[in-house]
Formats: C-alpha cells, structure tokens, sequence
C-alpha cells in the first residue's frame, strides 16, 4: 500500500518510528509533515493527508497528534475521509473491517511507540468486511451531503 502519513509536532517521535515500520511490514509512504518538534498546526497537515487519500493517489493515511482527537476532527471535515482514532488493535481492525477507514489517527500521548506499530500492523492488514455495513456507509455518506 501506498501510505499518506502526516503529524504533528507532538506526534513527531512516533511519526518516525511508523516510517522506519512500514518499509518492514512492505508499505511504501509520503511523508507529508511535520519535520520536527517546532509547533504547528495540526488541521493543515490533516488537510494535507485527507486530500492525498481522497485524490486516489494514497490508499490510507494516518496522522499523530497529541490525542489523536484534533487530526481526526480535522480530517473527517475532508468530503470522503473517515477517519478513526484507534487507541488498540481491536478498535483498528474494527475500523476498517466494519467501518471502511482509510485515516487511521493515533494520539502520541496515549499509545506507546510499540502500541502504535501494533496498531498500525492490525489496521494495515485488515480488510474492509463489506455486507451489510455497505449500507451504513451509504448512509455516512449521505451525512456529507446534508
């Protein structure tokens, strides 16, 4: 897969350890910012990562911030994207079995380096389920319209 990664200046160290991660788990990314420890702001890096995935050129994204709470915020504003703050494995598989995320959003504060690869591994290597949560998603989508 072809990831669009993006965090924050408070999910910088684990923005890295997840590059050095996906070579190894065969994933190639973008790296769409932050570059180091120097405050910005969040939303524009999640609008960076959001129009990446929505263009097609991106198959997931996954952004870092402090809780994980203002990227997903952000990136769910994005027309298409839903996004999930996952803080296990079980609420990354559930994401994308059930929910079809293509953003998965990590809060730097709440997971440590080894709980987030694992939660990057789950979410990466679960597939959408499909069935009859097509239709739910038929109906988020209609949200976006409103």
């Amino acid at each position: 897969m072809h990831i669009a990664l993006g965090c924050d200046h408070r999910g910088f160290r684990i923005k890295q350890a997840i590059m050095e991660f996906l070579p190894k788990l065969n994933h190639d990314y973008h790296d769409f910012g932050c570059y180091n420890i120097e405050s910005v702001d969040y939303p524009d890096i999640a609008q960076k990562v959001g129009e990446a995935v929505i263009s097609g050129d991106f198959d997931q994204g996954i952004l870092i911030c402090s809780t994980g709470i203002g990227m997903s915020m952000a990136a769910n504003k994005i027309k298409g994207i839903r996004a999930a703050l996952c803080h296990d494995t079980f609420t990354a598989q559930r994401a994308r079995q059930d929910n079809d995320a293509n953003i998965l959003c990590l809060g730097a504060e709440n997971v440590d380096v080894d709980l987030a690869l694992e939660i990057v591994r789950t979410y990466l290597s679960t597939n959408f389920e499909g069935g009859r949560h097509i239709l739910r998603l038929n109906k988020i989508k209609a949200l976006e319209a409103v």
